[in-house]
Formats: structure tokens, sequence, C-alpha cells
């Protein structure tokens, strides 16, 4: 045989066999591109959120525990404080034995706390609490932040001293967020069926307005020692998480009141939410680690509860 067709028959197949390697790796880089979800797609944020916990007994420790467990399910890197961080007082050398000891094991995972004041705290705590590190306040009683890559920001407000320049700056951060949804933080709930405390009315009338006005979805605060999810106020789910370890108020819960949608006022609890583009799931959870409540805040303010 001539010895160029012989090449030639040689490197015609060769040619050929390279050509469809190439088309495959190609197709199925395509392929990946298409089918792989996008980082937005699977954008998830977790956290907890708990108050009126600071007392460095044994229901604190428990629950403590419970948060614990739940983490090695359910991975949350973020806690929101509701105040009353530290018992009687806020004096910040009780935060050892009330606040890193009981918590020592979230702690040493990463998780970053994120604290408002209560009405304890300010006794003689206020700049002692503002001004640790682990609350991660800033210096200031009263601040924002950002997580999920942008996707929830929240709003933490000091409800012991709501002056003019709080107000001016929760309205200026209210109507500067590019979030996709807006979360309020405070110790003094707006909404409480509680007979102890109840609603801060005073304070519902200077918060909730800039609320509406600039579309916050959730609000979280503590004081009354219970869970409550109330009925949607206005298009807002409000939240009361005060059973983090302060005494228990059993039979608190006036079950009657016109926005009281369900509620726990005989354990401790805290809750857990999953932040996605599209809804804001949330669970209640009680010192024994059983769910006691849960539901979906649907993006446009629907809410259906399970």
């Amino acid at each position: 045989m001539n010895p160029m067709k012989q090449h030639r028959h040689i490197l015609l197949p060769l040619l050929s066999l390279i050509l469809v390697a190439f088309i495959f790796a190609l197709s199925g880089d395509v392929l990946s591109k298409q089918t792989a979800p996008s980082q937005n797609d699977s954008a998830k944020f977790r956290f907890i959120t708990f108050g009126d916990f600071g007392t460095g007994d044994s229901e604190q420790y428990e629950l403590g525990k419970q948060m614990m467990r739940w983490h090695r399910d359910h991975p949350y890197d973020t806690a929101l404080l509701l105040g009353d961080n530290i018992y009687n007082d806020g004096d910040p050398a009780d935060i050892p034995a009330k606040f890193e000891k009981p918590y020592a094991d979230l702690l040493k995972s990463g998780i970053k706390f994120y604290a408002v004041l209560g009405n304890h705290d300010v006794r003689k705590g206020r700049e002692g609490q503002i001004n640790y590190p682990n609350f991660n306040m800033g210096g200031r009683s009263y601040y924002s932040f950002t997580k999920g890559d942008g996707l929830v920001e929240f709003f933490a407000i000091d409800s012991t001293n709501v002056d003019e320049a709080q107000m001016q700056w929760l309205e200026g951060a209210l109507a500067g967020s590019k979030a996709q949804w807006k979360m309020a933080f405070f110790h003094h709930p707006i909404y409480s069926s509680a007979r102890a405390h109840g609603s801060d009315l005073k304070l519902r009338a200077k918060i909730e307005p800039l609320f509406l006005r600039y579309g916050v979805v959730s609000a979280f605060s503590g004081h009354d020692h219970t869970y409550e999810r109330t009925k949607p106020q206005n298009g807002i789910q409000y939240f009361v998480a005060g059973a983090g370890s302060g005494k228990l108020r059993k039979g608190d819960l006036d079950r009657t009141s016109a926005f009281f949608e369900t509620g726990n006022d005989e354990t401790g609890s805290f809750l857990y939410l999953e932040v996605t583009r599209d809804a804001i799931s949330f669970q209640a959870v009680d010192a024994s680690g059983a769910v006691f409540d849960s539901g979906k805040i649907q993006m446009k303010k629907k809410m259906a509860a399970q």
C-alpha cells in the first residue's frame, strides 16, 4: 500500500475521534451550566431569635442545649437577642455566667449574636453591653445589618429610649434598604396578648407607621415571658419570643385577644427561621426540642400557617 494512503487512513479516524471528544466536552459544559442551580436560586439564610434569657439558671442551659442540637440539623449562623440579656440589672460582670457559659457551644460553633437592650439591661449595663464584642452592637443601642448576601436586612431598635435621633435614623435606614426582606427586632412588644405587660401602644404609634411605609415584613420582641404569633397586622407578622429563660408566666396569655393567633406560656422556647427569596419559614421550638408552631410568610406578605 502507498505509505501516504496508509497515513491518511490512520489520521482521519484519529481526527474524527478528537472532534467527537471536543463536541462531547463542549455539550457537557453547556449542560452543566443549564442544569446547575444559580447562587440566587439556592439563596437561604437561617437564624434563631429569643429574649429574656440571662439568668444563668438550669432552664437557660437546657434551652441552650436544644439550640445546639437544632443547629446540628439546621445549621444557622445568626441569633437575635431580644433584650433582658443579663438579669437583674444588666451588669456586664455577669456576662460570663449568664451568657458565655450557657451558650458556650454556640459561641464555639461560630454563631454570631446580635442584641438589643431590655429594661433590665439599662439599669447598669447600657454602656457595657453595647460595647461587648459578642453582642455585636458596635457601641450603639440601635443599628442595622444585612445577611444572606443582602437577602434580608435587620433593624435593631432600642425600645428603652425611642428618642427623635433614633426615629430619624430608623426612617433613613429603612428608606435606604435594598434588601428583599426587612425585619425589625426590639424588646418591648407592640402587639402582645400577655396580661403582665401587653402591647406598648406608645411605641406602636412611633414605629409601626414606618414599618408600613417601608415594607417591614416581620418584627420580633420579648419582654413578656411567652411565645406568641399574632394574626398579621396590616400585613406584618409579629412574634413575641420572650421565653428564653426568665421566669415563665404560665397562663398569662389572653387567648381571646383580637390579634392573638397562637402561643405558648407553659415552657421555654426559641424561634427558628429560614429565609429564601420566595418565603420565610418559621418553627417555634420548646425546651424538649419539640416544634409547637410553624408556618410560612410568602413574598407579598401573605401568611399561611401550618
